[in-house]
């Protein structure tokens, strides 16, 4: 339920921080999700950028170790999976190293309730400015997913993404890919624009969009954009746009031509594409 809010609200479909489902019939006991935050201290936040900048340092000192011993996808996928299972328990105990008392009280107040409790360190502001600015400016991504191979043909980075700016990158992939037979999208308003209509009218392009509040009706591209923010996102804090898309096309090489996925028999999405004949999707969400 919580990656279901985090999309929903990267996907800006609804501004308050629960979710709620009604009443299990069998069990008379109801689901409800809240996100609250809890700001740190200058100190805390100095350590946390501290520990997030040194197992950055690990991440590349992983990837040149693999470089020099040649590893292959199967060395590199096992590497990575240890690398982000120690990251995410150090970072649980920071969390309880910072002993944040509304954090504390809170937690306290919920589990005599019976209520399920987790708590995660993030960096709110994606983008950092120059010293003279106060705020962090954010950013938007446009991410494309093939449904087929589950390959990342593009990912636009930028302060403002308009349907003319979308069509002019679907049409840099489609010089490549040639034109899809169906665009599955949410309801974003660059995407339910009539730049984008004529587009799809005009090279006979199915628009399919999910219904609103239901991301994972687009489950491909949802998981997708979790690794995205996981792996780049959420690990980095960036100075310029520059940086954000110099860091996003190298991990974006390593998702498509390095790392193996599961649901394509262990094989990357270049490999999949290679050596399989191309299909019309059979993700169905209805």
């Amino acid at each position: 339920m919580e990656m279901v809010s985090r999309d929903m609200k990267a996907l800006g479909m609804y501004l308050s921080g629960s979710i709620s489902f009604g009443v299990c019939p069998k069990s008379g006991k109801a689901v409800e999700y809240r996100e609250r935050t809890h700001a740190l201290t200058p100190q805390q936040r100095e350590m946390y950028n501290r520990a997030a900048d040194a197992w950055q340092s690990v991440l590349r000192n992983i990837d040149a170790a693999l470089e020099v011993t040649n590893g292959g996808p199967r060395a590199r996928a096992l590497a990575l999976n240890k690398f982000w299972g120690d990251h995410q328990r150090f970072f649980r105990q920071v969390i309880c190293a910072f002993k944040i008392p509304s954090v504390i009280a809170a937690a306290m107040t919920n589990l005599n309730t019976d209520r399920c409790v987790q708590y995660s360190a993030k960096r709110i502001f994606l983008f950092r400015p120059p010293p003279s600015v106060r705020y962090g400016r954010r950013f938007r991504t446009f991410n494309v997913v093939d449904d087929f191979n589950r390959e990342a043909l593009a990912i636009e980075v930028d302060f403002s993404l308009t349907a003319e700016r979308v069509v002019r990158v679907l049409e840099r992939i489609a010089a490549v890919r040639g034109y899809p037979l169906k665009l599955r999208t949410d309801n974003g308003p660059e995407f339910i624009a009539v730049a984008l209509a004529d587009w799809a009218e005009q090279h006979g392009v199915t628009l399919e969009f999910i219904k609103p509040g239901k991301p994972m009706q687009n489950g491909f591209i949802e998981r997708f954009n979790r690794s995205y923010r996981e792996a780049v996102l959420d690990m980095f804090v960036f100075q310029t746009l520059n940086e954000v898309r110099e860091q996003t096309a190298t991990w974006l090489k390593e998702y498509n031509e390095e790392r193996p996925h599961d649901s394509l028999g262990d094989m990357t999405p270049r490999e999949f594409l290679l050596t399989k004949n191309p299909e019309v999707s059979t993700y169905d969400w209805s």
